[in-house]
């Protein structure tokens, strides 16, 4: 967790020495930032290209996003399922992705960390690398090999998406913002009906 809580205080201070450099490029970090913890990977670079900026900037932000989340997700479900601290804020998210990686437990385990390497790898609904790391707990991984795998798993999905949404939005940036806009929003749209389909899914089966 500490190391986690170092890496996001280290990006944080890099976005602050930015600001001063360059403020529309800190606040398209911010933007990036927000989005992929409130909508995932896709709309969070979608919103980089969309703004002109390149693979440099957009790969090494959502890196840093997605290293700070696992990293420091993974102790705080490790402790509070082994009921040796409590964090009511998180409690709700953290059943949440218990169950879902319940859900996906038996299918990844016959694979082991191949199969945790693919699950992670795969970007659909409810795959991913929080996800990803409670499996890897439930599988009774080391600590750092889980760790590795899946944020191994989490750059090379990074990558998958750069190539695809690259292109999109140079391609989009032909018929102007408004084709940009028009995608992000489609993407965000997507997502949002995914996750009431699923909350109905679990509802349902409750």
């Amino acid at each position: 967790m500490l190391l986690g809580i170092a890496i996001a205080a280290a990006g944080l201070i890099v976005m602050g020495a930015v600001a001063i450099w360059s403020p529309p490029t800190s606040e398209i970090i911010g933007a990036m930032t927000f989005t992929n913890l409130f909508f995932g990977t896709v709309v969070s670079m979608s919103i980089g290209y969309a703004a002109g900026y390149g693979h440099a900037l957009v790969i090494a932000v959502n890196m840093w996003i997605e290293t700070v989340v696992v990293v420091v997700f993974y102790p705080v479900f490790v402790l509070s399922v082994r009921k040796l601290a409590v964090f009511p804020l998180l409690k709700r998210f953290i059943e949440r992705t218990q169950a879902a990686a319940e859900l996906h437990h038996d299918k990844v385990r016959r694979y082991g960390v191949i199969g945790l390497f693919v699950f992670v790898w795969v970007p659909f609904w409810m795959t991913g690398p929080v996800v990803g790391s409670v499996i890897g707990y439930m599988l009774g991984f080391p600590a750092w090999l889980t760790l590795s795998v899946v944020i191994a798993g989490a750059f090379i999905t990074l990558l998958v998406w750069d190539y695809i949404l690259f292109g999109i939005f140079s391609r989009a940036a032909v018929f102007g913002p408004w084709a940009a806009v028009l995608i992000i929003s489609l993407i965000i749209f997507f997502i949002i009906i995914s996750y009431l389909l699923n909350r109905r899914g679990e509802k349902h089966k409750s």
